[in-house]
């Protein structure tokens, strides 16, 4: 495909325009939507073309069904006391500039949705909205076999970007969630996945609710003349 100003422009708006919306509108996303989008990322790259990743798509009672179990453990201090990650997800302590943006991203959240720091209730519901899909109608739960070694996990990474990325191209929106990794047992029965895959993350997808104040929030980003080093690379 030779490129012009038209098309670079689209596929920039396409990754650019990406964040994570966390409320959505009602309407409807058609199942040959999302198969389509799930078609084009699955032209992820993948090393000798093992597509690691899988997929279940979950909407009406049967997504509802899943917020219900999960929120009932969420909000129940000794079930969820009882619940753990499978895996190490975040780092064991936070140093700068990580912890700096984290905290930064999170207190701009919590300040559009009016949550003080220290409301620990009010804050303790704004995350339980995660395992509501934030109101979308289309949840997406992402797992890998057991086997897979952590190349195969870049591999699913460039996946999931891709789903996002086709998602917007038709409109859409998405949030993509580790919350629900704490949560996998309930997940991976709900969904019966068999006990040789475990859970990567979870995903909304949906309509932008516009007029919701979460959804002003757009992260920074840093530019690349930071984070990048050119050696003998021509201007």
């Amino acid at each position: 495909m030779l490129p012009t100003p038209e098309s670079i422009a689209t596929v920039d708006a396409a990754i650019t325009s990406r964040r994570a919306v966390r409320a959505f509108l009602p309407t409807q996303v058609p199942r040959r939507t999302v198969e389509e989008i799930l078609d084009v990322a699955s032209r992820a790259p993948s090393g000798t073309n093992i597509q690691p990743w899988k997929v279940y798509v979950l909407g009406g009672e049967a997504k509802a069904s899943l917020s219900r179990k999960i929120l009932d453990v969420y909000n129940d201090p000794a079930a969820l006391a009882q619940q753990s990650e499978e895996f190490q997800n975040h780092p064991t302590e936070w140093v700068s500039p990580y912890i700096d943006r984290r905290r930064k991203v999170g207190w701009e959240m919590y300040n559009l949705i009016g949550i003080a720091k220290g409301d620990a209730a009010k804050m303790h519901e704004q995350r339980g909205r995660n395992y509501e899909f934030f109101d979308a109608p289309v949840a997406l739960m992402f797992t890998i076999d057991r086997i897979m070694a952590p190349a195969s996990w870049l591999d699913y990474g460039m996946f999931l970007q891709n789903v996002m990325v086709a998602a917007r191209a038709r409109g859409l929106h998405t949030c993509p969630q580790g919350a629900f990794l704490k949560f996998h047992r309930v997940v991976m029965e709900h969904i019966g996945a068999p006990s040789e895959e475990m859970l990567l993350c979870g995903m909304s997808m949906g309509f932008e609710d516009t007029g919701a104040p979460v959804n002003a929030l757009v992260s920074e980003r840093t530019p690349a003349a930071k984070f990048a080093r050119f050696i003998e690379v021509p201007e």
